[in-house]
């Protein structure tokens, strides 16, 4: 049997160079995703529709009133508004729009940095091309035919699609075999998605590291996971390598 192509995924270089790979979104969870946001989006121009037919009794023939200008303004504001609900969520919601929340996939750039406005923008410009002829099929030969399921407004703006995959924290939290110092009492906010990301990849490399490199890692990371330890708390924890971890471990375990 030929063995399968592996599966497309972004790599990214952390500031603490910890290679992450990043899963890419299918065109099933992208269709999903959007399915959902244009389910939103339907019922908003229902709710609307049902607004304005209270303060004017015939909506159809007041816009067949409008001059010909008036009726292309008109459309192009439909059009800006599902324009603006995309780009606005992806930028705010750090790539995420409702639908890509419920189906845990995020837009990112092509290097995995998070996206900004600017590609946000020229690709969800891009969805009236891609939604060419009918029902995205533009959209859906592109991703397709890409390796990264790219639609072509991703393909203009340097943007890719990836899956947020939940992590199995027990092979990074299993106790070291030598007793290790107790992580300090100090209460400490929940860390954020990238901090657990970042912790539970140095953890899964930190045997394999040069001693040297594991322990300056190791302090980096705690001044960054740790900033209300106390003086003598912080010297506690890097008095070695399995104190520094076990502290590690219990941030990363408090804020799953």
């Amino acid at each position: 049997m030929t063995p399968s192509a592996p599966a497309p995924h972004v790599d990214v270089a952390t500031p603490e160079r910890v290679a992450l790979s990043l899963p890419v979104a299918g065109i099933g969870y992208r269709c999903l995703a959007w399915l959902v946001d244009a389910s939103l989006l339907f019922f908003f121009w229902v709710a609307l529709y049902f607004v304005i037919t209270l303060l004017i009794s015939d909506v159809l023939g007041a816009f067949q009133a409008l001059s010909g200008l008036a009726q292309s303004l008109f459309a192009v504001g439909i059009f800006a508004t599902q324009w603006l609900y995309w780009t606005l969520a992806e930028v705010f919601f750090h790539g995420q729009t409702p639908g890509k929340r419920v189906l845990k996939i995020r837009v990112v750039r092509e290097d995995g940095a998070p996206v900004g406005f600017y590609e946000s923008a020229v690709r969800n410009l891009c969805r009236a091309v891609d939604f060419l002829p009918v029902l995205y099929a533009t959209g859906c030969i592109t991703m397709l035919l890409d390796g990264r399921h790219r639609r072509l407004g991703d393909l203009l703006a340097g943007t890719v699609l990836v899956r947020e995959e939940a992590i199995d924290l027990d092979k990074y939290t299993q106790a070291p075999a030598s007793e290790a110092p107790p992580a300090p009492a100090s209460p400490e906010r929940p860390l954020d998605a990238e901090d657990v990301e970042l912790v539970l990849a140095f953890l899964s490399r930190a045997s394999g590291l040069e001693p040297e490199v594991r322990r300056r890692l190791g302090a980096r990371m705690v001044d960054r996971v740790g900033a209300s330890l106390t003086d003598a708390e912080r010297e506690r924890v890097l008095a070695s390598a399995d104190a520094t971890e076990a502290f590690l471990r219990a941030r990363a375990r408090a804020s799953h």
